[in-house]
């Protein structure tokens, strides 16, 4: 079979479009602070993961008896990173994105600690360069949030938790939820959109995932490697899935109060927007 050259150039470009790269928020900076972080939603969050992690990295401490090593990886704005380093822990910030950390480093010296974290700007694939060259570098706790689902190989990093991490380590993975996605779409009535199998968000300003990873699949991950899950919560179980504000959903408190209370719960913690698992060796 003959293929002519506008062929060629059509399978080229679908061979571009198809193949993945790790995402970077560079050029959607503010963008993804005022979005992810500038209401509501980004309360909640932060709210159960403060729960979830300060409350293990103080039982841990005190275990140790000093303050962890702990790695954020694909950090972001880094917010429960700084104030971990506000806590007295020894923090490494990594991120992808210069402009993404920029804005993080201006939360850190308000917080007195910018000098306090090292901080690097590369892929993740690149840290070990930058760590120590005659020794690996080992950490209390690595904390990797909403990254998985933009890295093009999310597998891979599994391996890299495990040469960074102690034997009594843990891991904290915070990750986007595809059930959700399809969940919101039913309440909505956006069937049209479920029936489309190939529907893909514009990345360049959506923050919706493509290549979102299952929780299932980041558990299988996780039992292959040996981890047991000590902690799993929803982030955002109901919050999302009222398009009328009524009662309670007036008061952003209540709200608050309510999504911790059932993040925890089975079966509402698996509807969260996003999952967190608290995983040890």
């Amino acid at each position: 079979m003959q293929i002519d050259n506008k062929d060629n150039e059509a399978l080229a470009l679908t061979e571009q479009e198809d193949k993945r790269t790790d995402r970077s928020f560079d050029a959607i900076a503010d963008h993804f602070e005022k979005k992810v972080y500038g209401g509501l939603k980004g309360e909640i969050r932060l709210a159960v993961l403060r729960r979830d992690i300060f409350e293990y990295v103080y039982e841990m401490s005190q275990t140790l008896g000093r303050p962890l090593r702990i790695l954020d990886v694909g950090a972001g704005l880094a917010q429960i990173a700084i104030e971990l380093a506000a806590q007295g822990h020894s923090m490494v910030i990594n991120d992808i994105s210069a402009n993404m950390l920029d804005k993080a480093k201006i939360s850190a010296e308000q917080a007195q600690v910018l000098d306090n974290i090292s901080w690097h700007v590369c892929p993740y694939q690149a840290l070990e360069q930058q760590f120590t060259a005659d020794k690996v570098e080992k950490f209390d706790l690595i904390l990797c949030h909403a990254l998985l689902e933009w890295l093009a190989e999310p597998a891979d990093v599994i391996d890299f938790f495990n040469r960074h991490l102690t034997n009594t380590g843990a891991l904290s993975l915070c990750f986007y939820n595809p059930a959700s996605f399809d969940y919101r779409n039913l309440i909505m009535g956006n069937f049209n959109l479920l029936d489309k199998t190939d529907y893909k968000a514009d990345n360049k300003k959506s923050l919706t995932p493509n290549h979102p990873v299952a929780k299932q699949e980041v558990e299988s991950w996780l039992e292959k490697h040996h981890y047991e899950t000590i902690v799993s919560s929803g982030l955002r179980v109901f919050h999302d899935y009222a398009p009328l504000k009524r009662g309670g959903h007036n008061d952003p408190e209540a709200v608050i109060r309510m999504e911790l209370r059932y993040s925890q719960q089975e079966p509402y913690k698996w509807l969260g927007r996003y999952l967190h698992i608290l995983a040890t060796r």
